[in-house]
C-alpha cells in the first residue's frame, strides 16, 4: 500500500474511529505463535484470543513505556502439531476459559468431555468488535455439542486501564456444570522472583493422589491431602514444610493445591509482585461464582511429550469452581469439598444465563513493594498496599465485576 492508497485507508480508519465500527476488521485474524487469532488493542494494553479454544494470549500491557508480558505460551507452541493432543495443549498460552474444568477422564450420565471442555479445544465464532467512549471490546461464541448450550465470550480494554475485562455468559444450558479460568503466568528464571499473596480463604488443600507419579515420568513433591491453613507453610513428602508464596522454587516437581476464597466478601484477588521487574499482577472475581483458587505449580516435573522436562517457572492461578483438577464427574459428586459446604459445580437452569467475571491486570510498584497484603478498594480502581504501608493506586472499574455496564 502507498501513496493515495495509504490516505484512503488512513481517513476509512479515521471515520471508523468516531463511528466505533472499526472492529468490524478485528474478523480478520493473525497467526500468533501458530495459531489463528484475534487481535484487540488500545494505547495500554494489546491482547490476541486464538480462533481455536479461545485462548487469550499473549497480551502485552504499558505499551507505551516497558511492555509487560507476564503470561505463559507453551514452548512447543511453534512445532510441529501432535494431532494426538487435544487443541487445548497445542495452543497452550495465556488464559482461556474451561467448561467442564479438569481433565474429564470420567463420563458424566453418558458425557464425555475433552480435557478442560469443549470451549477450550473447540473453534470459536466471530460475533462483533468495535471501539466506542474508550472501550475496545471482542465478542465471540461457541454453541457447546457434548451438551446443548451456548457460551459467549467477551474481552474489553478500557483506556487508561492496564487491564483485561473478560466476561463469560453461558446460556441455554441445563444441568449440573464445572467451569473456570485457566490463567497461566510466566516467571523469571530466578528463584523467588515471583511473590504471591491472596484475599482471605477459608480453606486449603493438596491434591491428593499426587498431581504426577514417577511410574508416568512425572514428580510432585508437596504432601498429597495436605491442609494448607497459610500459603507460608505447606507440607512436603518428606516431612517439611514449604513456603508457596515465593516462585519459582522445588524446580523439578509439578504440584496443584486449591483455596476456597471467602464468600462473605464481594471481590476476591489473587496477586502476584515481581519486585525486580517492578511490577505487579493481580486477578479479581466474585467468589459467589468462582469459589475457588487453583494454584498450579509447574517447574519441570513432566517428562513426557510434549512437557519433555521443560515447561520451568509457569504458575497456573485458576479462578474456578471445580474439584481441583478431576473433572465434572467429580466435581458433581459428594467429594471432601462440597461436603463441608465449598461449591464445586453449579447448577445450571436453560431460562437462566450464568455471567462469570474476571478482572487481570498490572501495575508498576517502586522498589521497596514487595508482597501485596491488602487491597483497599476505592471509587476508580484500588490501592495496592505493601509491607511498610506501601501503597500503589491502580485505575480499574472493579463493578465490571457484579454486572457493570460493558458498552460496544
Amino acid at each position: 500500500m502507498h501513496g493515495p492508497d495509504i490516505v484512503l485507508e488512513q481517513n476509512r480508519r479515521r471515520v471508523a474511529l468516531q463511528s466505533g465500527v472499526l472492529g468490524l476488521m478485528s474478523s480478520r485474524t493473525k497467526t500468533i505463535s501458530s495459531q489463528p487469532s484475534w487481535r484487540l488493542a488500545n494505547t495500554d494494553v494489546e491482547a490476541y484470543v486464538t480462533v481455536n479454544g479461545g485462548q487469550l494470549g499473549p497480551i502485552t500491557f504499558d505499551r507505551k513505556k516497558r511492555r509487560i508480558r507476564p503470561y505463559h505460551v507453551a514452548p512447543w507452541a511453534n512445532e510441529p502439531s501432535d494431532p494426538a493432543l487435544p487443541m487445548m495443549l497445542r495452543a497452550l498460552r495465556g488464559d482461556f476459559f474451561c467448561m467442564p474444568f479438569g481433565d474429564n477422564a470420567t463420563s458424566y450420565r453418558g458425557e464425555r468431555h475433552p480435557p478442560h471442555g469443549e470451549t477450550a479445544n473447540r473453534t470459536w465464532t466471530f460475533r462483533q468488535s468495535g471501539r466506542r467512549k474508550g472501550r475496545t471490546h471482542l465478542h465471540v461464541s461457541l454453541n457447546t455439542r457434548r451438551r446443548q448450550g451456548r457460551v459467549d465470550k467477551h474481552v474489553m480494554l478500557i483506556e487508561g486501564h492496564q487491564a483485561v475485562y473478560c466476561r463469560h455468559i453461558i446460556s441455554q444450558m441445563s444441568g449440573n456444570m464445572s467451569f473456570g479460568h485457566h490463567a497461566m503466568l510466566q516467571f523469571p528464571e530466578a528463584p523467588g522472583s515471583g511473590i504471591i499473596s491472596t484475599s482471605p480463604f477459608k480453606f486449603g488443600q493438596v491434591v491428593a493422589p499426587p498431581l504426577e507419579a514417577p511410574s508416568n515420568r512425572g514428580y510432585s513433591i508437596l504432601k498429597p491431602g495436605g491442609n494448607i491453613r497459610s500459603l507460608a507453610k505447606v507440607p512436603m513428602i518428606d516431612g517439611r514444610s514449604t513456603d508457596l508464596r515465593s516462585y519459582p522454587a522445588r524446580r523439578g516437581f509439578e504440584d496443584l493445591v486449591q483455596l476456597f476464597s471467602d464468600p462473605s466478601t464481594n471481590v476476591a484477588w489473587t496477586a502476584v509482585a515481581f519486585p525486580k521487574e517492578g511490577y505487579v499482577w493481580i486477578a479479581l472475581k466474585d467468589p459467589q461464582v468462582l469459589t475457588g483458587t487453583i494454584l498450579w505449580l509447574s517447574n519441570g516435573g513432566r517428562h513426557y511429550p510434549p512437557w519433555n522436562g521443560r515447561h520451568v517457572n509457569v504458575m497456573g492461578i485458576e479462578e474456578v469452581t471445580s474439584y481441583f483438577h478431576f473433572g465434572l464427574a467429580e466435581s458433581v459428586k459428594k467429594n471432601p469439598f462440597n461436603k463441608n459446604g465449598y461449591r464445586t459445580a453449579f447448577r445450571f437452569k436453560a431460562n437462566r444465563p450464568l455471567t462469570v467475571n474476571t478482572i487481570m491486570a498490572v501495575a508498576p510498584i517502586p522498589r521497596r513493594f514487595n508482597r501485596v497484603r491488602r487491597v483497599e478498594f476505592k471509587t476508580g480502581g484500588l490501592r495496592l498496599v505493601a509491607d511498610r504501608s506501601i501503597a500503589i493506586t491502580v485505575p480499574l472499574d472493579v463493578t465490571f465485576l457484579h454486572g457493570g455496564v460493558m458498552e460496544h
